[in-house]
């Protein structure tokens, strides 16, 4: 399949997470295809997808696109259907918001791994827009944007023909919204570098590590741990960061930016991992694990995938502070194992996600030339 003319497509390039990490494996799946999407600020990949050809959308030349790109929600539609694909035979979307929505030319295969449909629109949406976030002109100004995006995003999932869910629950939300089966393939988790410490002893902290954005819940966890007077290592940079330092107390500590190996390091010395919101799959969940360290998360969502209760973590079934205090308390007084902990995060490899992909990817090519 490497000779068979292909584009990838991705929502946007500003920094590295979950979705860009699958990026990083269908880059190596096919190292000619070109990375189709809406805008990339230069330098916030690896050096093996900053090198490839980067196609973006007229947004990247917008002003304040840096810190202002979400302002431009409702422009993603029109700039991902520009981009001209008519030359490639099989499209590949890895897609969280609008890349599902690239027009192929007729008689292309078009893949989307899905890491969530459009969270704007669907679940999370009260996260980003309930009433006391939002002045009057947004009140007013938003949801017909949100509608519209709702009406576009069911119906370009027609230009999709087979779907990947990164989880189960995924799976489920894409059943819900787009009236389509998913095949179930987990993210890749680099288990060759998030590896266990050699002999090194824990040191008195908990980690979370994400985006600070609303749905995440961390400020459930400040809470948690203002009130605990814990010490508690944040990991992460969003909109929500200046609110959420103001709610910290002195135990607590911020980090934007940290190198992959002050990561590791991190994941390895802490206590536990804590997931205080509900998460698609929680690819930093699986990392802490891939270290030995047990995690303490919300019983929902992707975590009910990747957490084993008792066995690789603690679950606790609600997004309260007094539940959260509740998993903390039941934590401290189970024992883990930290080999069993890696062995259930190696479930998760680069290679295990790397050889599904390749298989299906067969799958649906030998379909789709059987149908042509």
């Amino acid at each position: 399949m490497r000779k068979v003319k292909t584009a990838l497509i991705h929502d946007w390039l500003t920094g590295r997470r979950g979705g860009e990490k699958v990026l990083e494996v269908l880059a190596e799946l096919f190292p000619e295809a070109p990375i189709y999407t809406l805008f990339h600020f230069p330098h916030s990949q690896v050096p093996e997808i900053e090198k490839r050809t980067i196609k973006t959308s007229f947004l990247q030349r917008l002003p304040c696109l840096r810190r202002r790109y979400r302002f431009y929600l409702p422009l993603f539609p029109l700039a991902i259907e520009l981009f001209n694909l008519q030359e490639y035979d099989l499209i590949i979307s890895s897609s969280h918001c609008v890349a599902k929505g690239a027009i192929p030319k007729p008689g292309a295969l078009h893949i989307s791994y899905v890491h969530s449909p459009m969270r704007y629109a669907w679940n999370q949406y009260h996260a980003y827009f309930s009433a006391e976030r939002l002045s009057l002109i947004s009140r007013l100004l938003i949801p017909p944007q949100i509608h519209y995006l709702r009406l576009w995003d069911v119906t370009s999932a027609a230009r999709v023909d087979y779907f990947i869910a990164n989880s189960q629950h995924v799976a489920q939300r894409i059943e819900r919204y787009y009236h389509r089966e998913a095949e179930v393939i987990y993210p890749p988790v680099d288990t060759t570098f998030f590896v266990p410490a050699n002999g090194e002893a824990r040191q008195d902290y908990f980690l979370i590590v994400s985006a600070l954005v609303p749905y995440k819940k961390i400020d459930l966890a400040i809470q948690a741990f203002n009130r605990l007077q814990r010490p508690l290592l944040i990991i992460g940079q969003g909109p929500e960061e200046r609110r959420l330092r103001r709610l910290a107390k002195t135990n607590i500590i911020f980090h934007e930016n940290v190198s992959d190996e002050k990561l590791r390091e991190a994941y390895q010395r802490a206590r536990a991992f804590i997931l205080p919101g509900e998460e698609d799959f929680g690819l930093a969940t699986v990392e802490a694990q891939a270290c030995g360290t047990p995690v303490i998360a919300l019983g929902r969502g992707g975590s009910l995938e990747t957490v084993l209760p008792e066995e690789t973590g603690v679950l606790f079934p609600e997004a309260s502070v007094e539940a959260l205090l509740e998993a903390l308390d039941k934590f401290e007084r189970l024992p883990f194992n930290k080999s069993a902990i890696r062995h259930h995060a190696e479930k998760f490899s680069r290679e295990v996600f790397r050889e599904k992909m390749i298989q299906f990817l067969a799958r649906a090519w030998e379909k789709h030339r059987g149908q042509s």
